[in-house]
């Protein structure tokens, strides 16, 4: 009886541990490291994961920052229960999220453009950094169309400091309507750490205010 009892017990302590042998993938330059603890996972998401990955993340670091890790890791975890987080080259997946959203693939896309963000400690406007890696997904992601995921048609309840695609609309019409290339020197100067409220007038001669202004008088794209 004790010897059954144990055994069930090391048996427990091993299903909730478990952890996938990481498999490591090379191409053009790049190293992906990719885990988890969930053994049920679908291999299929996976495998979306991998090729965007390998497909979005070098397009990003050419564009945004050449200095960028190359070697990244991805962790599937079941104790993780938002959508996705990244930190210092690794990005947490919820396999709940992935499961239920297999089509939300470029959360790929948004999250490893945090990586080539690279803005450490810098206190600056987190409304500003998921703004340019939404603003990234919707430049450069492979399946945002099968995730119906999209910029949100303007409101007058919306601002510029609401984050993500409310933002990243805006940083669109900023780059066609204003002036091309904002976006780039924005996360440059947020990586940089130079960034102020002042970069706005600087690079567009507009403060941001005055430019949300005329975003919400005419926010056709």
């Amino acid at each position: 009886m004790k010897k059954l009892s144990l055994l069930f017990l090391i048996s427990l302590i091993c299903g909730t541990s478990f952890a996938s042998a990481p498999d490591t993938i090379k191409r053009a330059g790049y190293t992906l490291i990719i885990s988890g603890n969930d053994e049920h996972f679908d291999k299929a998401i996976t495998d979306k994961l991998i090729s965007t990955f390998f497909t979005v993340y070098p397009k990003i670091v050419n564009e945004y920052n050449k200095k960028s890790l190359k070697t990244v890791n991805f962790f599937i975890d079941t104790a993780y229960h938002g959508v996705a987080a990244t930190d210092n080259g690794r990005v947490v997946f919820s396999p709940a999220y992935m499961t239920t959203h297999p089509d939300d693939i470029d959360v790929v896309t948004h999250e490893v453009m945090h990586i080539a963000q690279d803005y450490g400690d810098f206190d600056g406007p987190g409304w500003l950094t998921e703004g340019i890696a939404d603003y990234v997904r919707n430049e450069h992601g492979v399946a945002n169309a099968a995730a119906k995921w999209n910029l949100p048609d303007f409101k007058p309840t919306q601002n510029y400091n609401n984050a993500y695609r409310v933002t990243a609309r805006f940083l669109v019409w900023v780059e066609k309507k204003v002036k091309k290339g904002t976006v780039k020197k924005l996360d440059s100067q947020m990586r940089g750490r130079t960034y102020t409220a002042a970069s706005w007038n600087k690079l567009t001669g507009k403060s941001v205010d005055d430019l949300w202004r005329e975003y919400a008088a005419n926010p056709a794209l």
